[in-house]
């Protein structure tokens, strides 16, 4: 059984890769590997009544992630239909490539430590895509975005889900954790902004509004961007007061954005109106299918215990701590870095390990930023990769080998400061 798995797996993984060959949406192949994987567990088998309770739970776990996307892009997309991104554009005074890049990777860093990697990736592109006409050049910012997304996430409790995990589940604490990652995560960016920019150079010609403000007030863009920001902002808030998944507070502040543009389009004739429905229409669906699909075939090596044994092994064979963390932060580029480090929190005991032993730091900094090696590594890349449609080999050649890069001097900093 566990052999056919990894077979399906590897093969629905390498058709993914190969999208642009093959001419096959991702999302088809995602669902369809998630789907043969979870059959051919049940099938081999004899208690499917247990089969089905865990793929219920899955179930549980992966529809709070797409909720939550869900919410998140119909958000970012109300906004950009009202050109609320003219708020921030307009401040954008530069027209050098460089120095657009060096702003965009600072504000998408501390942005992801506040919010988190995805929401910040889905605002970050598509601001990016308001700034850049020329594809070529936009997928590089977009690579460098998600890279300093995954970086911003990985030194505080909300930037990143494994990060969040660890914090959870008391292996780490806030202020440690801010402290012992800030400046490996940083290095981790700066050292990849620093390769970027060297590809990058000369002015672009920004993107004429014009075609989009005709029935737009200025007052309008504003109220829904500042509204769309505070409702992204408000979810780690209303999670840290409540403790209720995130997806609860990005349907809060989805809908009280959505009372509001009804509000604004109170008095305006049908074919003016910008609603939340129109916005529903225009998210990028196969994208949230793809991740459907991604996260029910992980989910199914999950429970068949193939990535618990997989680290089992990988912690008998190797020993070394610092060597296992990095081992786990580079595998979390192939497969979802959630159940990795659910398996290390559940091999290694907070007896052994404590609260803030440096191998539970090293975890989250690998976990949060190695996913970036790969467009399929991280659910930032995974969001940019739909959104952009981004080739996966486009990435392999151009970003993995700088991600790699930064992923190291940040682990190699954290060392030093031991």
């Amino acid at each position: 059984m566990n052999t056919i798995i990894l077979i399906a797996f590897s093969i629905g993984y390498a058709l993914i890769a190969l999208e642009s060959k093959v001419k096959i949406n991702k999302a088809a192949i995602a669902l369809f590997t998630g789907g043969v994987i979870w059959t051919t567990y049940i099938l081999f088998q004899s208690d499917s009544e247990e089969i089905v309770h865990q793929l219920v739970e899955h179930i549980g776990s992966i529809s709070q992630i797409i909720f939550f996307l869900i919410g998140a892009m119909t958000i970012v997309e109300l906004i950009d239909s009202y050109s609320g991104f003219d708020v921030i554009t307009k401040l954008i005074k530069t027209n050098n490539k460089r120095i657009l890049l060096v702003i965009l990777s600072f504000i998408t860093f501390f942005f992801s430590a506040a919010l988190d990697n995805l929401t910040t990736t889905i605002v970050m592109v598509t601001l990016t895509r308001k700034l850049l006409n020329e594809k070529n050049e936009r997928l590089l910012f977009i690579g460098m975005i998600v890279i300093a997304a995954n970086s911003g996430g990985a030194w505080t409790p909300i930037g990143d889900v494994t990060t969040t995990m660890l914090w959870i589940g008391g292996q780490i604490t806030t202020f440690n954790i801010m402290h012992q990652l800030f400046l490996p995560s940083l290095i981790n960016m700066i050292v990849s902004l620093f390769l970027i920019s060297r590809m990058v150079k000369g002015d672009f010609k920004r993107i004429d509004p014009s075609n989009h403000e005709s029935n737009i007030l200025n007052s309008e863009k504003r109220i829904v961007f500042f509204i769309g920001i505070a409702a992204l902002i408000f979810v780690p808030i209303f999670k840290s007061i409540t403790h209720l998944p995130p997806f609860m507070g990005i349907l809060i502040g989805l809908s009280v954005l959505w009372i509001v543009t009804e509000l604004l389009n109170k008095n305006k004739a049908f074919e003016h109106k910008i609603t939340v429905t129109n916005a529903l229409r225009k998210i990028d669906t196969p994208s949230v299918l793809f991740f459907l699909g991604i996260l029910l075939a992980v989910a199914a090596l999950e429970s068949t215990g193939l990535l618990s044994s997989f680290a089992a092994a990988l912690s008998k064979s190797v020993g070394n701590l610092t060597t296992i963390a990095m081992s786990l932060g580079i595998l979390s580029s192939i497969i979802d870095n959630v159940p990795l480090v659910a398996a290390s929190m559940g091999m290694y005991d907070l007896q052994v390990f404590p609260t803030n032993h440096y191998f539970w730091e090293l975890i989250a900094y690998c976990a949060g930023t190695g996913g970036s090696i790969l467009i399929i590594g991280s659910a930032a890349g995974v969001a940019a990769m739909g959104i952009e449609k981004i080739d996966f080999f486009w990435y392999l050649k151009k970003i993995s080998w700088i991600a790699l890069v930064g992923y190291l001097a940040g682990a190699f900093l954290y060392t030093l400061l031991l």
